[in-house]
């Protein structure tokens, strides 16, 4: 009895420190292979999203300066577009080591987006073949599950959801985004499996 209560004790406390551990992003990430456009599969709500119910997409492109333009854009209950242009860069080892950190920023003075208040951009999931993505803050207070395509496959859902929680998040935080030709009730991802 007492072994257990002590196995157990471990157990707990192993998945406490788990928890209380930032995410880890990636070790590498092919900026070319992971522009273009991302289907939103869920995310946990943001205020900046509120307007948005259904069709969230972000496309992300080279510009000048070793940016990366961020194009978000859903659409609204009424029907109608919304849309955030932002920009992204890497952060990290200065020698340009690529590993799942960015940080963005949609702030934009005097004709320039300035990193001043830019947001923590991290990959802390990919497919290798950059056909899914999930990103995460080292907080755990935001989180996005990103694919090439509007659905996934149940079984690659299911392993989407087993690197959310390995990275310390609740996959009941993240609800399921509506998308045309993918999922169409809004839900915590935990149940989205059928």
């Amino acid at each position: 009895m007492a072994t257990a209560a002590l196995l157990m004790g471990v157990v707990a406390a192993t998945a406490s420190l788990a928890s209380a551990l930032e995410p880890v992003p990636v070790s590498t990430l092919d900026l070319n292979r992971y522009l273009g456009t991302w289907h939103e599969i869920a995310s946990i709500p943001q205020f900046f999203q509120r307007k948005c119910v259904r069709d969230s997409r972000a496309n992300y492109s080279l510009v000048p300066g070793d940016q990366i333009r961020v194009e978000n854009t859903c659409t609204r209950d009424d029907g109608g577009r919304e849309r955030a242009d932002g920009r992204a860069r890497r952060v990290g080892d200065p020698r340009g080591a690529g590993d799942g950190r960015l940080e963005v920023s949609f702030v934009e003075l005097w004709g320039e987006h300035r990193f001043w208040f830019a947001a923590d951009y991290w990959v802390i999931a990919l497919d290798p073949d950059y056909r899914w993505a999930v990103v995460g803050h080292p907080s755990r207070r935001y989180g996005w599950v990103l694919a090439r395509e509007p659905r996934l496959a149940p079984a690659v859902l299911a392993e989407v959801i087993g690197r959310i929680k390995s990275q310390g998040y609740d996959a009941c935080e993240f609800i399921v985004t509506p998308q045309t030709g993918g999922l169409s009730v809004r839900r915590p991802l935990c149940e989205a499996l059928p």
